[in-house]
């Protein structure tokens, strides 16, 4: 059970997506380890919203995990993602779900989930971002802007997608895939405002570090547009 009080549905988790930053994408099971010390050390570090991927590990172990990822994002008021599976975000007591263009359709995730959850969609090309302007959706993320293990197979976009997507997404986007502290100015300047990270902060020596490097790119154009 969600340690949240009441009223963090609906708008008030629409008002903490559209002022977040930086988002987290990590296993059940990061490096084979328990997860709660990296999820306390990315959350420290300034992480947003945490997103629980995981493709290999079975329902129940997924479950088991997903009860340190709520806890500690309510610990530190950030938002709790799950992927793929609506149901799987209902079981974990998620803020939402993050839907990829093979899963089910972001309409079908809103009628089960309901009006006051959080649906994410990734996107991968300028008409699948036009796209979303007709859906249910509250957030995409756009990428992966540099090839990346995570999306074996995935062509990279570039950061032509990120300048589009910065022009006409009728959403908030997270630029994706492959971003680190040595290249986030370059995804910043072609019109970013919001990071999402995998093996930047979880393959860090130190991830509370890593994701205040990110979150401090962050911050020097948020001053000047925040909440944008």
């Amino acid at each position: 059970m969600s340690l949240a009080p009441p009223e963090a549905d609906g708008p008030l988790l629409r008002e903490r997506l559209r002022t977040a930053r930086l988002y987290f994408v990590c296993e059940a099971l990061p490096r084979g380890e328990e997860p709660e010390a990296l999820l306390r050390a990315a959350l420290s570090g300034g992480v947003d919203i945490v997103q629980l991927r995981e493709k290999e590990l079975g329902r129940d172990g997924v479950e088991r995990s997903a009860r340190t990822f709520r806890r500690l994002c309510d610990t530190y008021s950030a938002l709790f993602i799950v992927n793929d599976d609506p149901h799987l975000a209902i079981a974990c007591d998620a803020d939402g779900v993050h839907l990829g263009q093979d899963d089910a359709s972001v309409a079908e995730a809103r009628a089960l989930l309901g009006p006051d959850a959080l649906i994410g969609h990734s996107t991968h090309s300028e008409e699948q971002i036009s796209a979303t302007a007709a859906e249910p959706v509250d957030y995409i993320s756009v990428g992966p802007v540099w090839e990346t293990p995570t999306k074996a197979g995935r062509p990279a976009v570039g950061l032509s997608l990120v300048k589009y997507a910065a022009k006409s997404a009728s959403s908030p986007f997270f630029a994706i895939g492959g971003i680190d502290s040595s290249n986030a100015p370059e995804v910043i300047r072609a019109g970013a405002r919001r990071l999402a990270a995998v093996r930047a902060i979880r393959d860090a020596a130190d991830p509370a570090a890593a994701a205040g490097s990110l979150r401090h790119d962050l911050a020097l154009v948020w001053e000047s547009a925040p909440g944008g």
